[in-house]
């Protein structure tokens, strides 16, 4: 593994970290206000707060791939649409399954299944794995189990949307890894956030506002509570504006799958978070649970020798 892969591997694990505070952000903000304006407004915050950043990196002259032709102006229109298009579809799914009442333990073991769908999706686009990764992805799903799930299994309509937000986001991370090496991080993840916005503006009018003049009148007064903006605020410039840019960035030269699973320890950091914050207590098999997780991406990282699968060797350059 190379220098830029190391720095890059720590943006992801920071990228997590920030997922895994903002949880209970989601959480609350989702309950304070609806779940589609809840997703609107953060993700119009985290566009327009990359705004001036974009502008302060091209007055240093620190931009990366500067769109300058029509060409790379259009490939960095597609990227941040379609991203955009995708992160909506996503966000939304799993914003309505918390918001039916799915435990947040679940949500996050549900959500995170998309560790195991990267894989499974990168072999249709030649992004092989070596055992290594696909043991590490195996372990960490045996500890996002230990760590979230409590009580007993049973599917539910929320659990089914939380089921197709997994699969959208694993559909996101591999256009991210498509685009990534071809366009401007920064600019694409303001895109990606404006689309996602006035995109969620449509159901945030239909259901949150009830498409009418009365349900205006009801939804407008819990915009104006700090139960509302203080987690609108944190998940949009920090969770939105911070990780998902931060993503992007990180994402360039690392393996999808490798990616997903240092992702994944948003998870731990949620858990982390409120034994540390909340004062919640951890059980052992919670403890267990984040031990599994990280031995699992410590062993992903390992580089291994695969000689006998060129593709293997083609989509791991450090090897």
């Amino acid at each position: 593994m190379n220098s830029k892969q190391k720095r890059n591997s720590c943006l992801l694990v920071l990228t997590a970290f920030i997922w895994g505070v903002a949880f209970v952000a989601q959480s609350e903000g989702g309950d304070a206000v609806g779940p589609f304006t809840f997703n609107c407004i953060r993700c119009l915050i985290g566009s327009l707060v990359l705004i001036p950043a974009i502008a302060a990196l091209d007055r240093m002259g620190l931009t990366s791939r500067k769109p300058v032709t029509k060409e790379e102006k259009r490939i960095l229109l597609t990227g941040g649409i379609s991203c955009g298009v995708i992160l909506c579809i996503a966000s939304n799914l799993q914003q309505i399954g918390i918001y039916l009442g799915a435990p947040a333990g679940k949500a996050g073991f549900l959500t995170a299944c998309y560790i195991l769908l990267v894989p499974i999706l990168g072999l249709f686009f030649k992004k092989k794995c070596g055992w290594n990764v696909w043991t590490g992805v195996l372990i960490t799903l045996v500890g996002l189990y230990l760590l979230c799930m409590k009580g007993s299994f049973s599917l539910q309509l929320s659990d089914a949307l939380l089921l197709l937000c997994a699969l959208a986001f694993s559909m996101h991370i591999m256009t991210i890894d498509h685009f990534s090496p071809l366009v401007d991080g920064v600019r694409m993840s303001c895109i990606q956030f404006m689309t996602a916005g006035i995109l969620s503006a449509i159901p945030m009018f239909l259901y949150d506002m009830r498409h009418s003049l009365s349900g205006i009148k009801a939804w407008a007064p819990a915009l104006f509570t700090a139960d509302a903006w203080i987690p609108i605020l944190y998940a949009g410039v920090m969770s939105c504006g911070v990780a998902y840019t931060l993503q992007i960035i990180g994402q360039q030269g690392v393996n999808p799958t490798v990616a997903s699973l240092l992702m994944s320890l948003e998870s731990v950091f949620s858990v982390l978070a409120g034994w540390v914050l909340l004062g919640e207590k951890l059980a052992a098999r919670e403890l267990v649970g984040c031990v599994l997780i990280f031995c699992a991406v410590v062993l992903a990282q390992i580089p291994i020798k695969e000689k006998n699968n060129p593709l293997i060797k083609e989509n791991n350059p450090e090897i």
